[in-house]
């Protein structure tokens, strides 16, 4: 290492200890010094992708333990080590010699699922998250520096390769951002969020970005204009408070654009104002909140229904606030966010944040928050108890709590539970107790009998209603959308499927042994292979289910030789296969290489890469290639939730793909368009679409009501630039507003 590479490690070293001293915690340097030494030896001479000694990344990670989830000094030093005994020859007994239990505990979590949530396998992808999740029970540091380590790759990752971008940045926006939110830390969320996004989506980060550099100079008016009359009020009130105006990141901006489809310029809440103030020590919290809601209030104009009171009832995440908009001076609405100092740093830094306050708190308000983070590891305690077979759905069904917005509703007695949105009566019976899901027959909600299936909505009152006869059935699946309820009912089907498939079993081995069969291993598959299974337990649980019957003389099965159903069906596949065999077999499907950007030439479009229809990606769209079974690429767009899967599941085989110019064959694409209706108007738009320009029109709807009206063009084009200029030409008609391409 050279002189100026010791100087920028010395540098960062000394960062990492000033954050520190700057903290409430108690100082305990020692351990971190020795911490730093270590994993600086341990890694001498080992350089990162982007050139720089390695032992950078571990400061980095300990930098953000410290300054942006504001832990101690056990996580600064876990977080100083965690790479050791992954990358070195040291072992988690010798970190445990050094520097003691907990931090060998938290150093070998954090090994343990050292190659990421997602390996090459599908299988070790889910045995990884178990690990993640058994880990996280035990200590809920080791996920929090997990996500430290996130944020530090995404935020270096300009040095790898596109397609290994593609990867990681799929992994944070499937698992690592949703579990950053799921913990509160909303700050680290929306940098995760906003870094995926720039990678993913490079053109339309840089667009929104300079968008909003554009219109900085205007917000800032526009928020002093607001902002001034009600620092006068709470001045006058003897508030001592902070007041700042807060931009929507890029990524919820284009969120927000894709869902509403509407453009940059449509989107009202681009910037909200948060008013962050030290309650005074003589009047209870939540009414003081309400007294600053009552000032901003007297000032401007509310919107009723976008109340958000998160004080009275925080989000399971920790959050507390309480959300109102108002209209502002130049008739735009406002978010106005009210909160307390310490409700501002659990809602930045999460769960990390609640630890700080607990030491200045009486027993019963730490038991009561103690509670809350517990309750949701209980909540995927359940969830491992009886994991899916299935890998992948395993991970989806992990997936499914964590991101999701929340209901608040009650039992009978008046308890709150909280679920996501889009639950159901039968979410609402699991999440009680998985006895009464299993036996649930219907509820009544708010008194009314409703079916099981019914979906439920903030302030609903429940009770469920049971039946010892009820059991789970398969179409449950469709009805619930938590995690717990889906991994009990499983469990549930599972279990009965065993139970019949036993069932069947003793019945078949009872008639063959009134038809004097006996029973081996060959006449089992001969039966297999007359009704079409391949294997027994199937055919046990056909008879069980009556899908099949027994003929009145079972030893017909054993003289049966050729036309059975097994056959039959061979038969088919064999024909389709040997088809679809000879159509392939005219085409080479060239070596494509992963480390390399592919350019998708229209030669190679069907022989080399295929455009699914999950997404229809247009030439000229950011896309990326998913190299299939048979080695050819599938084409996604970045946005496709299709493809977020495939990149979080098999990024080893995810290419980086460019459009090479496409002009031969067309692509369909839809517009949608509104505006104020005229006479001549839907004449201007279609002589616009068939004179003006080369594209071919195959549908148009057209609505109007009450002078204004909306249509959708269906057209077919070569690439996006096509609908560029169809989007640019439309918008100069008069009395057209908006024109946006609808996205799949």
């Amino acid at each position: 290492m050279n002189e100026t590479e010791d100087d920028k490690v010395q540098k960062a070293y000394e960062a990492l200890l000033t954050s520190y001293e700057n903290s409430n915690h108690r100082k305990k340097i020692d351990i971190i010094q020795r911490a730093f030494k270590f994993a600086d030896q341990a890694h001498k001479g080992v350089k990162r992708r982007s050139g720089e000694p390695y032992i950078m990344h571990p400061l980095a990670v300990a930098m953000i333990v410290s300054e942006e989830m504001g832990l101690g000094s056990t996580s600064i030093a876990s977080a100083l080590l965690h790479d050791v005994v992954e990358d070195t020859d040291y072992t988690v007994e010798d970190i445990q010699n050094l520097f003691g239990e907990k931090i060998a505990q938290i150093v070998d979590g954090l090994t343990k699922i050292s190659g990421g949530i997602f390996a090459e396998a599908a299988s070790m992808q889910a045995e990884n998250m178990r690990k993640l999740l058994l880990t996280m029970s035990a200590d809920i540091r080791v996920i929090l520096i997990k996500i430290a380590d996130r944020l530090h790759n995404m935020r270096t990752l300009g040095s790898l390769l596109p397609a290994k971008q593609y990867k990681i940045a799929g992994e944070t926006m499937y698992l690592y951002a949703p579990l950053a939110h799921r913990l509160g830390l909303f700050a680290i969320k929306t940098e995760l969020e906003d870094l995926s996004f720039r990678y993913e989506h490079p053109d339309d980060y840089k667009q929104i970005r300079m968008k909003l550099a554009a219109t900085a100079a205007n917000r800032g008016r526009i928020y002093e204009e607001f902002a001034t009359p009600i620092k006068e009020k709470l001045d006058a009130a003897g508030y001592q408070y902070k007041m700042q105006d807060r931009v929507k990141s890029i990524y919820s901006i284009w969120n927000k654009m894709q869902a509403k489809k509407v453009a940059f310029e449509d989107i009202y809440d681009i910037f909200a104002v948060r008013i962050v103030f030290e309650p005074k020590a003589d009047l209870d919290v939540k009414k003081q909140c309400w007294e600053i809601y009552s000032i901003i209030t007297d000032l401007y104009k509310l919107r009723p229904d976008r109340i958000r009171d998160w004080i009275s009832q925080p989000k399971a995440n920790g959050y507390q606030a309480l959300h109102l908009t108002v209209m502002g001076q130049e008739g735009q609405w406002v978010e106005v966010q009210i909160r307390t100092m310490k409700m501002d740093e659990i809602a930045e830094k999460g769960f990390a944040a609640h630890w700080k306050y607990k030491e200045h708190m009486g027993e019963k308000q730490e038991v009561q928050e103690q509670t809350e983070l517990d309750h949701w590891l209980e909540k995927i305690q359940d969830i491992l108890e009886a994991p899916s077979p299935n890998a992948m759905d395993f991970l989806d069904t992990i997936k499914l709590n964590l991101y999701s917005a929340e209901i608040f509703v009650f039992t009978p007695k008046g308890e709150i539970k909280t679920l996501p949105q889009n639950a159901t009566a039968l979410d609402f019976a699991y999440e009680i107790h998985s006895n009464i899901g299993d036996h649930c027959i219907g509820a009544k909600i708010n008194h009314r009998l409703t079916p099981i299936s019914h979906k439920l909505e903030s302030g609903d009152q429940i009770e469920i209603l049971t039946s010892n006869s009820q059991h789970p059935q398969s179409e449950w699946m469709q009805f619930v959308t938590t995690a717990k309820a889906k991994t009990k009912i499983e469990y549930a089907l599972r279990k009965q499927r065993k139970s019949k498939t036993k069932t069947g079993e003793e019945w078949l081995y009872e008639q063959l042994k009134k038809a004097n069969i006996e029973v081996t291993t060959q006449i089992l598959d001969k039966f297999c292979s007359f009704y079409g299974y391949t294997k027994k337990e199937d055919l046990f649980l056909a008879f069980a289910e009556k899908q099949i019957e027994l003929p009145d003389n079972p030893q017909k099965v054993l003289r049966e030789k050729t036309d059975n159903i097994f056959v039959r069906n061979v038969k088919k596949i064999f024909k389709y296969h040997a088809k679809d065999t000879a159509e392939t077999e005219t085409t080479t499907v060239a070596a494509i290489d992963r480390h390399k950007t592919y350019l998708l030439q229209e030669e190679d479009f069907q022989k080399n890469f295929i455009i699914p229809s999950c997404c229809h990606p247009i030439p000229g769209e950011e896309v990326f290639g998913f190299i299939r079974d048979d080695e050819r690429l599938e084409i996604h767009k970045m946005s496709c939730a299709q493809g977020l899967l495939l990149k979080s599941r098999y990024g080893n085989r995810i290419v980086s793909c460019e459009w090479a110019g496409h002009k031969s064959f067309s692509v369909p694409a839809s517009v949608e368009i509104k505006g104020i209706d005229r006479i001549g108007m839907l004449s201007d738009i279609t002589k616009v679409i068939t004179n003006d320009l080369s594209v071919n029109m195959r549908r148009l709807t057209f609505d109007t009501k009450d002078g204004f009206f909306e249509g959708t063009i269906e057209v077919s084009i070569h690439d996006v630039e096509d609908v560029s200029n169809l989007s640019s030409r439309l918008q100069k008609i008069k009395g057209v507003k908006s024109v946006l391409r609808v996205s799949d």
